[in-house]
């Protein structure tokens, strides 16, 4: 499989493009890539470049641009995933695998029983990392789409966004979907989201959500859904609920 790497500024053809310094030192020192081998390169705005590895050396690799492919992996299904922080190892594996999947847009959360505390400079390192990851699953799933990471924010604010925007868009209903082992509904059961229409799925941390957080969720509009008859740890149910709506609605 030829190596696929992520570059900010906008690529064009037939140019050459000197990697940044993490990148070079991935493609030369991880990957063990010589002058001559191929890559793929993409910058989020759609499609991604052939291209070749001529040179490398201490300033960077330099990759000379062959051809733009107008490429697209994206998945049918528009899917918002809103995780309540889980602890570090987790919440990554949840993004990496969350991105692979298809999600279109992630929502950090911070809830009542959330176990790590993210403010100021942390919460801004956090999202750097967090962002890190979701370039690295575009790189090896083939995405060419740089999915959002929107600002990590409390569950409470998040939901009061949500209901604002419901009854601005006179949409009340919606199809924002609560993760819950007490509900009576199934994924399976619900209409099929309208074209072009988010599906957005809120998942809890390590210790579920509140009764409290369980009412505005249910005020804000959303369909608490069950995933089969067995009580499934975060990280679990918001992959599950992933594939499962891809299943139904998406490309899988």
């Amino acid at each position: 499989m030829t190596a696929r790497f992520f570059h900010t500024p906008p690529i064009r053809d037939a140019e050459w493009i000197t990697l940044n310094s993490d990148t070079s030192h991935h493609a030369a020192q991880v990957l063990r890539l010589k002058p001559g081998d191929a890559v793929t390169l993409f910058d989020g705005t759609g499609g991604e470049f052939s291209g070749r590895l001529e040179q490398i050396s201490k300033s960077g690799c330099q990759v000379r641009i062959e051809r733009h492919l107008p490429v697209e992996r994206e998945s049918p299904l528009m899917i918002e995933l809103a995780q309540a922080v889980c602890a570090n190892e987790k919440m990554d594996w949840i993004i990496q695998k969350a991105i692979e999947q298809g999600a279109t847009r992630i929502q950090p959360l911070i809830t009542r029983r959330t176990l790590i505390r993210l403010t100021g400079e942390r919460a801004d390192k956090r999202e750097q990392h967090w962002q890190k990851i979701i370039i690295a699953a575009c790189e090896q799933c083939g995405r060419n789409q740089i999915p959002l990471l929107l600002p990590l924010m409390p569950l409470s604010h998040w939901l009061e966004q949500k209901l604002a925007e419901k009854y601005k868009n006179d949409n009340p209903a919606g199809h924002d979907i609560m993760l819950s082992p007490a509900a009576h509904q199934r994924l399976v059961e619900l209409s099929p989201p309208r074209t072009g229409e988010c599906l957005t799925l809120l998942t809890g941390p390590e210790g579920g959500f509140t009764g409290e957080e369980t009412d505005a969720a249910h005020l804000a509009g959303f369909i608490p859904v069950r995933l089969g008859n067995r009580i499934l740890r975060t990280e679990s149910a918001a992959l599950a609920a992933i594939a499962a709506a891809q299943t139904l609605w998406g490309d899988y």
